[in-house]
């Protein structure tokens, strides 16, 4: 029986650590994101999964601050990793394909009613995490070079 658009956020809930661990797994071994395999698993892990659970939170409370704080912190912290922009906007579009995926596994019906709040949510996580990203490369002083980063 196909699962209606609305239990979305108790999918999310319900599956959250079997899709934290899928993603994990295709984001150390993806090659647009080598960054990823020299960071400590247990904390990218607690991101993806906190990533799912943020956006059941927000498709039932569309709480944009929280957003906001959750992910220009992720961005500063992955810019004092050095990992590069690139990779972590890439680790967000294979959050967001996975997520996809396994909706449509778990027989969600209709997708495209949500489709356009996940699009949103994750435009709005994008935007925050190279938003934290650019702020502490602002504040990072450049290397003895004078090289960017």
């Amino acid at each position: 029986m196909p699962m209606r658009a609305t239990a979305l956020p108790e999918l999310l809930e319900a599956h959250a650590p079997r899709m934290t661990g899928e993603a994990l797994r295709e984001l150390v071994m993806h090659p647009r994101t080598p960054a990823f395999r020299g960071l400590p698993r247990d904390e990218v892990a607690t991101r993806v999964g906190a990533l799912y659970r943020n956006l059941g939170h927000w498709l039932a409370h569309h709480d944009d601050d929280a957003v906001r704080r959750e992910y220009e912190d992720w961005g500063r912290t992955r810019f004092a990793q050095a990992v590069p922009l690139s990779e972590l906007g890439y680790a967000v579009i294979l959050a967001k394909d996975r997520l996809r995926r396994y909706a449509r596994e778990q027989g969600l019906a209709d997708l495209q009613a949500v489709e356009v709040m996940i699009g949103e949510f994750f435009d709005r996580t994008l935007y925050y995490l190279m938003r934290g990203y650019e702020m502490q490369a602002a504040t990072t002083p450049r290397a003895a070079s004078g090289g960017a980063r």
